[in-house]
This record gives structure tokens, sequence and C-alpha cells, in this order.
């Protein structure tokens, strides 16, 4: 099989990890993926921000859940609410994906970056995860700046990255295909 058909096919959300850092060479690769991703009007408008210390992930996790346990919404306000919860799943690495404010087509090619780095990840054999709830820790005022991103980026979602762990099996959902209709 192709192996980027593969990749797609046989991609997963890992919510397992391994504690040991991905290496630089791995994680080098899964960005340039990001880069190479398709962009309306080549306008790239993507910035990446990487994090690797877990004093800092923990913070971001601390605050995204403090703001989630204000929501109307059920299972956002009881994850928040809910002290065992970990939006990184105890992953190594996070990358915080930005947009630039003021591009075109920002967040659809920032999602293209995203999904490439998700691909990039499973075909190193890399776990990895496209975490939403990130994008709540940047609602509290000052969260970016301290992060490094820079002004007039908008933080869209994080991503998460780690080895699987070992006797981790993920099931692999039936996928529907009649959501297709050709006009020929």
């Amino acid at each position: 099989m192709n192996e980027v058909l593969k990749a797609i096919k046989e991609r997963r959300s890992i919510r397992a990890y391994e504690p040991t850092q991905i290496s630089k060479e791995e994680l080098d690769m899964i960005i340039e993926a990001g880069i190479y991703a398709p962009t309306g009007h080549n306008s790239q408008p993507w910035h990446f921000t990487v994090i690797q210390n877990r004093e800092v992930i923990e913070e971001i996790n601390k605050a995204a859940k403090q703001v989630m346990a204000t929501f109307e919404v059920d299972f956002i306000r009881e994850l928040g609410l809910n002290p065992e919860f970990d939006i990184s799943y105890k992953a190594p690495t996070i990358i915080i994906v930005s947009g630039r404010k003021d591009a075109v087509s920002s967040k659809s090619d920032c999602d293209a970056a995203t999904q490439n780095m998700l691909l990039a990840a499973q075909s190193l054999n890399i776990g990895s995860v496209w975490v939403g709830f990130a994008a709540f820790a940047f609602m509290i005022e000052g969260m970016a700046q301290k992060l490094g991103i820079p002004e007039g980026y908008e933080p869209y979602h994080g991503i998460i990255f780690g080895y699987k762990k070992s006797d981790l099996e993920v099931a692999i959902p039936k996928r529907n295909y009649n959501v297709v209709n050709y006009i020929r």
C-alpha cells in the first residue's frame, strides 16, 4: 500500500504515552511537515510554539481546566472539574498552533498544517492527538504572551506528541463510506 495512504488509514488519536521525550530529529521532521502544508495564497499564516517543559505543559493544563470548569456544556465542565483529567494526557511534547489574524484563510491553513504534522508523526510511529481543549487556556489574559506567541496571532489548538505506550491497542472505528455523491 502507498505509504501516505497507509499513514492516513493507520493514524489514531493516542491518549497514553511513555514519558521519554521524542528526539529533536523526529520533532524537526514533524514541524517541517506542518510548514509544507497547503495554504491559501501561499500566506503560510502559522506559528508553532513547541513546549517540552513539563511545568509549562502543566500550566497550560491548569489554565484550560480552569476555563473548562465554568462552561455550560456538561462534558466540558465535568472534564474541567476532574482532578485526574490532563488535556495533554501526560505526553512529553505539545505544539500550540497559532494563525495570523489578518490572513485570508488562517484557520483552515493551520488545520492543514496540523493534519500534516499528525500524519508525519504516524509515519514515524509517534503517537499524537489534536487537542482542542488547549485553546481554553488562551482565554486567560496574558497566556499567549507568556508562551511567546507573536502579536497578531491567535492560538487555535494544540497537538500532543510522544512515544505510544507499548501495551496500547487502539481499535479502528468503522468508517461510513456512504458520504459521496458523483456528478458526471
